[in-house]
């Protein structure tokens, strides 16, 4: 995970070993406990890798400070990190900081991130909900059955959440496509850029 968080803030802009730590806090801490004593171990790491490398502070006085910006190669693993597959990497805390980089992401990517991440909660609400109707006929204690009925609206919410941005997502998605295709249509071309014919339709190839 932290891996993904350095090399997303690096990507951004280059940056010094404090001002990561500080943009680690500030921006990422209100939903992950971040680890600030790996932090300088895994920016090593990652250099090892050639993933990041230094590079000399434009600022004079800050000589001694290490600036650090991703590489090429760095770029790479951060979208394969970013777009990882759904098993253990799809836990509460490692959804949270991927969503803080969805921006670097095709909307298609998106959406389906999103989808994965919806279906996931909803077979969680599944088992909490039988697990509640369980508990709740042996007569559990009232802070066990309240803080089960926590989690399940808490995971309530967080679907409705998820199904919100979805279709923010989808809405964006057409609208940009419906104005391609206007713009085609006003030029003349198809959506793939190539000229239409007389009838409207693009020629065969």
């Amino acid at each position: 995970m932290l891996d993904l968080a350095i090399l997303g803030l690096l990507k951004e802009r280059s940056m010094h070993g404090y001002e990561l730590k500080k943009q680690l806090g500030q921006r990422l801490g209100f939903f992950w406990t971040v680890s600030f004593g790996s932090l300088y171990p895994t920016v090593k790491k990652l250099e090892r890798q050639g993933l990041v490398t230094k590079m000399a502070p434009t600022d004079h006085t800050s000589r001694r400070k290490q600036v650090y910006r991703i590489t090429e190669e760095g770029e790479q693993r951060f979208f394969a990190l970013l777009e990882e597959g759904p098993t253990s990497a799809w836990e509460d805390e490692k959804f949270s900081l991927r969503l803080a980089f969805f921006r670097y992401l095709r909307p298609e990517t998106r959406i389906r991130l999103l989808e994965r991440r919806k279906q996931t909660l909803e077979e969680r609400l599944r088992e909490g909900r039988r697990s509640l109707s369980k508990v709740s006929k042996e007569s559990a204690d009232t802070y066990t059955l309240s803080l089960m009925r926590h989690g399940v609206a808490g995971t309530e919410a967080d679907i409705a959440w998820l199904a919100e941005l979805i279709a923010a997502e989808r809405a964006t998605t057409e609208a940009t496509e419906d104005q391609h295709q206007s713009d085609a249509d006003e030029s003349g071309q198809a959506p793939d850029g190539d000229p239409a014919s007389h009838h409207g339709t693009a020629p065969t190839t």
